[in-house]
């Protein structure tokens, strides 16, 4: 009787011992299998995400640059072929990301119809100064000069007159290397009298600047208030160019403007440009000296 009792409590212990170790077999499987699915969803993580963009690093904006990137379309361009670029900058990583939208420009025609009215208002403006240029051509024995062409620009450096003028007396010399004009530019000239009577009405009551101006009024047979005349030939500082001595136009255009003026045939519009732009270079010194002197 005692062996049998001593024999069920031998197999009971086993089937105990049997129990518990496959419990404790089935608790290391599963926890195999859970260490097996972490590694492989971190390695399936890992593989998506590269450094300098994890979604949980601090100072990123990864949720941010996602939705952008997500919600982003192309631009829209403007069927007129007008585009402005509005640049929006976006922190994302470490380096500011720029986006660019597209929007259409303003209508500029108002703008450049603007522009242009205002351009026609100051060529055909009569300002308080003007400068004139002559270009004459040579009659008798040729060494006389005749008025063949006068040029009038005003302060803005538009031409306001510029006409050609019919001969009075058979021309000698053309002077055409020189005074760029030919036969058919004063047969289709302004008759002398209509000239004089127009030249005399612009410069009535006006500061007359041009270089040389002496010979210009001569040929036109006209006069001008000293006080009104401002000669580039005469000015003190431009004589200084050339030791005292009356300075060329060419001369005084090359050193003080940088320009190369009268290289081939002479243009009366140019050469009054030119001394209108020297006087307005030395403006206020001209003028303080010219009053100082009265």
């Amino acid at each position: 009787m005692i062996a049998f009792f001593i024999f069920g409590c031998l197999i009971a212990m086993v089937l105990f011992i049997r129990h518990d170790e496959n419990k404790e077999k089935d608790c290391r499987s599963k926890k195999l299998a859970t260490k097996r699915t972490m590694d492989e969803k971190n390695k399936k993580n890992s593989s998506c995400i590269t450094p300098h963009t994890e979604r949980s690093a601090p100072g990123r904006n990864w949720e941010l640059f996602k939705n952008i990137a997500a919600n982003s379309s192309p631009p829209e361009i403007d069927t007129s072929g007008k585009e402005n670029v509005e640049k929006k900058s976006i922190s994302c990583c470490r380096k500011p990301k720029k986006i660019y939208t597209f929007k259409p420009k303003l209508d500029t025609t108002l703008q450049l119809i603007g522009e242009t009215e205002e351009m026609k208002k100051l060529k055909k403006k009569l300002t308080k100064l003007v400068a004139m240029d002559c270009e004459m051509v040579g009659i008798g024995d040729g060494t006389e000069s005749m008025l063949a062409r006068v040029s009038i620009v005003n302060s803005h450096n538009y031409c306001i007159y510029d006409k050609y003028v019919k001969p009075r007396e058979p021309v000698k010399d053309y002077r055409t290397k020189v005074s760029g004009i030919r036969p058919h530019n004063l047969q289709n000239g302004e008759e002398f009298q209509i000239i004089q009577k127009e030249v005399a009405e612009i410069l009535r009551g006006r500061i007359l600047i041009g270089h040389a101006l002496k010979y210009d009024l001569d040929v036109l047979y006209l006069s001008h208030p000293r006080r009104h005349l401002r000669d580039t030939s005469k000015f003190k500082i431009f004589k200084q160019l050339s030791d005292g001595k009356t300075p060329s136009l060419k001369k005084l255009a090359f050193e003080l403007l940088g320009r190369e003026i009268q290289t081939g045939e002479h243009s009366s519009v140019e050469d009054a440009r030119a001394a209108m732009q020297l006087y307005l270079l030395y403006k206020n010194k001209w003028e303080s000296e010219f009053y100082s002197r009265r």
